[in-house]
């Protein structure tokens, strides 16, 4: 039990004194945390900063998020990622306003019922913001606590069960938000994957991988392969107006607009690729085709290149509720993929 207490007192007292000035740390507001939170997941915290900014001046409550159109939502997440995150943020919004009167509940049953409330998120918002014992693991935790316990092997949930039993044990219920808050920030400046900073860290004593030098091969460090993706883009004029069509409700970047085009088959010319795409989207053949520009953009699990054309066509199809002619402003309206953003910036900079 005593070190138990050590461990936490130890860990608290380097966050209190180390710890980032974080916007979100600054407030016990159970909304604003929560979009931090989900900003958080799967995205730096460099990245979140300007992004939790703008959210929390635009949506400032809960009320101001159910209120707005999906497409207004999606358009302010555009370029974090994951745009599952933001559908659930718009569909928790409306239960919570419908149903709560647009309060949280505190409860772990209630919470993870929302759509997007896994144990991370539920663990998170009751710790955090209503400073109940419940522990949370996210890769930091799950990185610092896989060296403490000496747990072998890969950073995947298979020892989440493990690290949740013993967390739970030595969960401080006075302070469990600044206990949490700690781990995850000792993962994030101490901890690292790679060449972690031990003799800075304020749980070294207790810490198996660092007391028997393995702290550099657990966990098992694994080698990321990103697929590179070649996809033909169509760049379609027609009156002084752009040609976007939206994706599917469901799969990757769902709902959101882009160019028409698609990937290049193996063995097939860039070209062929757009003549084929364009007729197997719109309906029509491709009269003419001159090379623009090509894009680099990296997603989280491949690479793509997209080898962008200005096309015209033998026929030019109508608006329809899928399908939309717009103006270079009009683009500001409507939320994107960030590859297609890159080629709307180098529309506007011609």
């Amino acid at each position: 039990m005593q070190k138990n207490r050590s461990f936490s007192k130890n860990l608290e007292r380097w966050y209190l004194k180390n710890s980032r000035d974080l916007p979100w740390r600054n407030t016990q507001d159970p909304y604003k945390i929560w979009i931090s939170e989900i900003m958080l997941q799967q995205t730096t915290v460099n990245t979140v900063l300007g992004y939790y900014t703008k959210w929390i001046e635009r949506f400032p409550r809960i009320e101001n998020v159910a209120k707005a159109s999906l497409i207004d939502i999606l358009r302010a997440w555009q370029g974090l990622g994951y745009y599952n995150r933001a559908k659930s943020i718009h569909k928790t919004s409306k239960i919570i306003v419908k149903k709560y009167g647009g309060m949280f509940p505190s409860t772990s049953d209630r919470l993870r019922k929302l759509p997007g409330f896994g144990p991370y998120t539920t663990g998170a918002l009751l710790s955090l913001a209503f400073k109940k014992p419940y522990t949370i693991v996210d890769a930091n935790v799950r990185r610092v606590m896989m060296r403490q316990l000496g747990l072998k092997g890969k950073a995947d949930n298979s020892h989440d069960k493990k690290i949740y039993t013993y967390l739970e044990q030595i969960i401080p219920h006075k302070t469990p938000d600044i206990f949490n808050q700690a781990l995850m920030e000792l993962g994030a400046l101490i901890c690292h994957s790679n060449n972690p900073q031990c003799h800075q860290c304020p749980i070294n004593k207790s810490c198996f991988a660092y007391n028997s030098n393995k702290q550099n091969i657990i966990p098992t460090q694994v080698k990321k392969k990103n697929e590179l993706i070649h996809s033909v883009i169509a760049v379609i004029v027609h009156k002084g107006k752009y040609l976007i069509q939206q994706r599917p409700p469901t799969g990757l970047l769902a709902d959101l607009w882009e160019f028409p085009g698609g990937k290049i088959k193996q063995r097939e010319s860039q070209l062929k690729a757009l003549k084929r795409e364009i007729k197997e989207e719109l309906g029509v053949n491709v009269s003419r085709a001159d090379y623009f520009t090509l894009v680099n953009h990296a997603y989280t699990r491949y690479r793509v290149k997209l080898h962008v054309w200005f096309c015209k066509l033998d026929i030019y199809p109508k608006s329809n509720k899928k399908r939309r002619w717009i103006t270079l402003k009009d683009f500001e309206q409507y939320p994107m993929p960030a590859g297609s953003v890159k080629i709307v910036n180098k529309l506007r900079s011609l």
